[in-house]
């Protein structure tokens, strides 16, 4: 048989563990609590957590959407006759070049 001590609690406390114990009894919740509590804490979560290789695919990825975002865009008001100033069509074409040079850089 365990031996038995008694808790002092906050009334506030003491309403948070009635409120959210369920058809646990008081002993029962506060050991589930803590043993959930040490569980969490003792081993990361390694699902949180993304590598590098995953960080750099994602970044090539979001340039492979923002390259095709720029292509869409300019062959869309090319098609549709809109006249460009010829500076923002080549600030466009630069931004498209250097996004496609820095992520074939990062391939090799």
């Amino acid at each position: 048989m365990s031996e038995k001590r008694m808790l002092i609690l906050d009334a506030e406390t003491v309403q948070k563990i009635e409120e959210n114990r369920g058809d646990m009894s008081v002993s029962e919740f506060i050991n589930f609590v803590i043993d959930s509590h040490f569980e969490q804490t003792a081993e990361p979560h390694q699902s949180d957590l993304v590598t590098k290789e995953e960080f750099h695919q994602f970044e090539d990825g979001i340039r492979d959407l923002l390259r095709s975002f720029l292509e869409f865009f300019l062959s869309y008001g090319l098609e549709l006759g809109k006249q460009t100033n010829e500076g923002e069509l080549d600030k466009l074409n630069l931004k498209l070049q250097g996004l496609t040079r820095t992520a074939r850089a990062k391939k090799l």
